[in-house]
């Protein structure tokens, strides 16, 4: 038995810092262990109180008459180190501390924290400053949150964890307001020891849990949750994570653009992306998703029927659900013919999408007709039942007209309750019909089974471990040449230059590249060169010479200092102008693509794409990048434009993922800004390039 499952399941608990006053925090505890029922030995420790209740209280661990699986230390930060030492003195599995006052304020708080860790030893912990966590399924509180005032919890099969204690109180009565059911709770915090993957990998395993829920600050091991996720997905248990601290106002970019336009934010999009967890884009969500994950119903397609009794939600509920790319088509003609049977009167309107019954939604018989025809329909993929003003007279009947029909098919049928209505919305989500009391729930919901049976069908891949030489690589910022030239050392085809010094070699070296020439000055310190007027395009050969002592001249001024070197190129095009480049950070290193030139961070059109350690992406990963973009339609021919070398550019994509694979963290980042996309069959060409190695 790991120390996990005993944290989850002790056969007793240990509540050092005990008040025999419920009222107080540290009375919650015990309080609450006996409300809810657990069947295992609580042994309060306080020297300063004989009994709490009808429990023998005991002066200090040393003096428990057995060795507890799990100890909640109420202590405060100066003391709670203290109490773990015995604790793990004693053999216990695993401490829970509840104190404030560690990480969370600064250095002295690391301090006490890493003495907390170090008083530990080989004892699991979880916190500091957390709320504890709460088995529902065995109804097992290691909790002093006053959340759990309540006096009964709807239990089911979504697990939560979250970094924030509070949240998780907010979650819990959130969820049973709602009717959604809960089978672990975790409150996290500063994770000095057990942390979001340790749980997500427990929960992967527990069978009372189908879906995990996240509340995410910050992921302080990555590679670790990685697995633990990806653990999860193997067991067919999606994950749901909401992450805060969305904004980019603190995101840098160093050299390149490619900072910028794969900010932090986005950089955990491709992280969760990679692994198979669901994004909750609102704090809502992270409920709205679950409650329908849970129902085990996974949604094939994009097509969802609206059933309703009043036309103004069903309305508000197509516009919603066409927003975030559904359909509602019309039903087609044996669906339209089934719905048109069951009319009784002039006023229902059921050949069409929302199929409003009206006031012949009060009859169960109809609504039962209706909604076995549309789960019948190949028209539909899902189906939506509005409840009206009429359910709130009998919100137990339309629930079970709704739960009779789930047998019938494998679609999701979801509910969306018009009229504020809490307990209707509770009544359907307890029968097993997911309810929302607003209209972008429902839209959330469909989102996010429709993203769980995609991560089912299996993603895009990654390719084998990359292959190349990579010794006697400089070290630092390179300049545009030598970046090129790593480039291309991987198989990313660039274009044909020249290094150059003055007017004469510029001439010399623009006649024998042939035709029209660009000119940019060589620099390692000034990469935006356009910038201080570094950059001259459609140059003739004879004008190279005299363009370049102008540049020199203005480069000086602007930059205050003169260029030694310079690049001579070849002209490239027509084509489509991309950017290609890579970031890294703590979670790890991401491939972006996106629209390039002097526009890129304007339009921010990008696709990003997580790699794994030491894997370059494949061939359809990559081409699901490049088809990802807004900009695709200019490099598939629009409005009879030449179709781009897609091929090719997949290809250079490859290579370049594989580049950055091989070198790790040596290289610290990298870009191609513009790579030009030719029309089909004329490759890609690297036209500018930034890399920096460690």
């Amino acid at each position: 038995m790991d120390a996990i499952f005993r944290l989850f399941n002790p056969r007793s608990v240990a509540v050092v810092g005990a008040s025999a006053d419920a009222g107080k925090t540290a009375g919650r505890p015990v309080s609450y262990l006996l409300k809810h029922g657990y069947r295992g030995r609580i042994l309060p420790v306080n020297p300063k109180v004989g009994h709490i209740g009808e429990l023998a209280c005991y002066a200090d661990v040393a003096a428990l008459p057995e060795v507890p699986d799990v100890g909640i230390v109420l202590l405060g930060a100066e003391r709670a180190h203290l109490a773990v030492r015995d604790l793990a003195a004693r053999g216990a599995a695993a401490a829970i501390v509840l104190a404030s006052g560690y990480t969370e304020t600064g250095g002295e708080g690391a301090r006490r924290q890493a003495q907390l860790l170090e008083a530990a030893g080989g004892m699991r912990l979880l916190g500091p400053n957390t709320i504890g966590l709460v088995n529902l399924t065995d109804r097992i509180v290691l909790s002093a949150t006053g959340a759990l005032e309540m006096e009964d919890f709807e239990v089911g099969p979504v697990g939560v964890v979250s970094q924030s204690g509070g949240i998780l109180g907010a979650l819990l009565s959130r969820a049973n307001a709602r009717g959604i059911g809960l089978s672990k709770l975790v409150s996290t915090s500063n994770e000095v020891d057990l942390d979001l993957a340790d749980f997500v990998d427990h929960l992967a395993d527990d069978d009372a849990t189908r879906v995990i829920a996240l509340y995410v600050e910050t992921i302080r091991n990555p590679e670790t949750f990685r697995a633990a996720a990806l653990k999860a997905a193997r067991a067919g248990k999606p994950v749901v994570a909401f992450k805060i601290g969305r904004s980019e106002a603190g995101a840098r970019a160093a050299v390149s653009h490619t900072g910028a336009m794969a900010g932090a934010d986005r950089m955990y999009d491709a992280f969760f992306r990679q692994v198979g967890v669901i994004r909750a884009r609102t704090f809502d969500e992270l409920l709205d998703i679950p409650s329908a994950l849970a129902t085990g119903r996974r949604l094939a397609g994009r097509r969802v029927a609206i059933l309703t009794s009043t036309g103004g939600a069903g309305t508000l509920v197509s516009d919603e659900l066409g927003m975030a790319g559904f359909d509602a088509p019309a039903p087609d003609g044996p669906t339209a013919e089934a719905l048109r049977a069951l009319q009784t009167g002039d006023h229902a309107v059921l050949d069409r999408n929302p199929i409003d019954v009206t006031l012949a939604g009060l009859k169960p018989d109809l609504m039962k007709g209706a909604i076995r025809a549309l789960q019948a329909s190949p028209s539909y993929d899902a189906l939506v039942v509005i409840a009206g003003s009429s359910s709130l007279a009998m919100p137990e009947l339309v629930a079970g007209v709704i739960q009779d029909c789930l047998p019938d098919s494998p679609k999701p049928v979801i509910a969306y309750v018009s009229p504020h209505a809490p307990e209707v919305v509770r009544a359907l989500t307890r029968h097993g019909v997911p309810a929302f009391a607003a209209a972008e729930g429902c839209a959330a919901a469909f989102r996010g089974m429709l993203e769980a049976s995609a991560r089912e069908a299996g993603e895009p891949g990654v390719a084998g471990p990359a292959a190349g030489a990579i010794d006697g690589l400089p070290s630092g910022s390179l300049d545009e040449h030598e970046a090129k030239r790593l480039f291309a050392r991987f198989g990313v085809p660039c274009v044909r230059e020249a290094v150059v010094a003055g007017p004469a070699q510029a001439e010399h070296a623009a006649r024998e590249l042939g035709g029209r020439v660009v000119l940019k000055m060589l620099s390692a310190a000034i990469t935006h060169k356009s910038d201080v007027g570094g950059v001259a395009v459609d140059l003739e050969p004879e004008a190279v010479g005299a363009r370049l002592e102008s540049m020199a001249r203005e480069v000086e001024s602007r930059a205050g200092v003169r260029p030694e070197r310079y690049l001579v190129q070849e002209m490239v095009g027509p084509g489509v102008e991309l950017i290609l480049g890579m970031r890294r950070d703590a979670l790890g290193c991401a491939i972006l693509l996106g629209m390039g030139g002097i526009a890129a961070e304007l339009f921010n059109d990008t696709s990003l794409c997580m790699l794994s350690p030491g894997q370059g992406l494949d061939r359809q990963a990559a081409a699901a990048m490049v088809r990802e973009l807004k900009s695709w339609p200019l490099l598939d021919g629009y409005r009879g434009r030449p179709r781009a070398d897609v091929e090719a550019l997949v290809d250079a994509i490859v290579a370049f993922s594989e580049m950055a694979a091989q070198l790790g963290d040596r290289l610290v980042e990298a870009e191609i800004n513009p790579v030009f996309v030719l029309p089909r069959g004329q490759g890609v060409r690297a036209a500018d390039g930034v890399a920096v190695l460690a």
